[in-house]
């Protein structure tokens, strides 16, 4: 039985993720409509897909945008996947944070913790701590 090794890293998706733009006002007829755009997206991505959610247009965050995105991620993790926020307002950073919502933001850094063993040397001479 012989198998040939795709080219690429084979945990690499080469294509772009779907990119649904989100504009004001929010609405309850708006959140379920979305919702299911989301999960027509992620249908197209595939299973773990994610889709991009651009929120630079939303204006002034509110609860009502809480709860969409909200919504959205609870779509998109029954369908296998998840949401990624571009361009959030801080204020609706500060807003998510304040509720206890976590989002996986674009561009932005994972935090990590430093790696074991690096000792940081205070002071030349000075025992390392």
């Amino acid at each position: 039985m012989s198998w040939a090794r795709p080219w690429g890293l084979p945990h690499v998706d080469p294509k772009k993720p779907p990119v649904l733009t989100l504009t004001s006002p929010v609405t309850r007829d708006r959140v379920a409509g979305l919702a299911d755009d989301v999960r027509a997206l992620l249908d197209a991505a595939g299973v773990g897909g994610v889709v991009v959610c651009d929120v630079g247009g939303m204006g002034p965050p509110g609860l009502a945008a809480v709860e969409l995105l909200a919504r959205l991620q609870l779509a998109a993790r029954r369908g296998g996947g998840r949401i990624r926020l571009r361009a959030p307002d801080p204020a609706l950073r500060a807003l998510l944070d304040l509720v206890g919502l976590r989002f996986e933001v674009e561009g932005e850094v994972e935090e990590r913790e430093p790696a074991l063993g690096v000792e940081i040397e205070v002071e030349p001479g000075e025992a390392a701590v």
